[in-house]
């Protein structure tokens, strides 16, 4: 990623006593220099490169969920959407191609609206394997912990090594 890459915008959310969130910032990186009219390709090759391997292509499921084993990228390939991140009492983000989210394990993510032709690709760090959950009080604490083990990677899906990912993410 060139010098140039924008830096991130940061959305911090904690626990709503249904979904875990995270104490790590979501990033949210808008509208990247990719160097390819596909999108998808570019995001593909470009967390491939940054060992957070593009696992597939299709939208973000329409209800509240999160990941307590893995953190995720989604790269916004085509059209547009908003989502809400952080569960159900969360922040409408609004979504274009060539914008990037990085999901910290325990973020809850959901499609409010999105355009026909709205595409994300979907990555996890290398030694991560994602589960699938709701939000829910009853298994709240322990995907909480499940999500607070999950190590920080080595890179930024988007900036690599020298990303801030690696910083923030260490510090919080």
């Amino acid at each position: 990623m060139p010098s140039s890459a924008p830096q991130p915008e940061q959305l911090h959310f904690s626990s709503d006593g249904r979904t875990p969130n995270s104490s790590h910032p979501v990033l949210v990186y808008r509208q990247l220099p990719l160097a390819d009219n596909d999108y998808a390709s570019a995001f593909e090759n470009l967390f491939n490169s940054h060992l957070w391997p593009a696992q597939w292509r299709a939208g973000v499921y329409d209800y509240h969920h999160y990941h307590s084993t893995a953190h995720e990228v989604l790269g916004v390939s085509r059209g547009s959407a908003r989502l809400m991140l952080g569960g159900e009492q969360g922040q409408e983000v609004e979504v274009k191609a060539g914008d990037a989210l990085v999901l910290p394990a325990g973020t809850g993510h959901c499609q409010l609206s999105a355009s026909d032709d709205f595409e994300v690709v979907g990555g996890y760090p290398v030694d991560q394997q994602y589960d699938l959950l709701r939000p829910d009080e009853g298994s709240h604490d322990e995907a909480r912990a499940r999500a607070q083990r999950v190590g920080v990677p080595v890179s930024d899906p988007v900036a690599g090594t020298q990303g801030v990912l690696v910083s923030l993410w260490r510090e919080a």
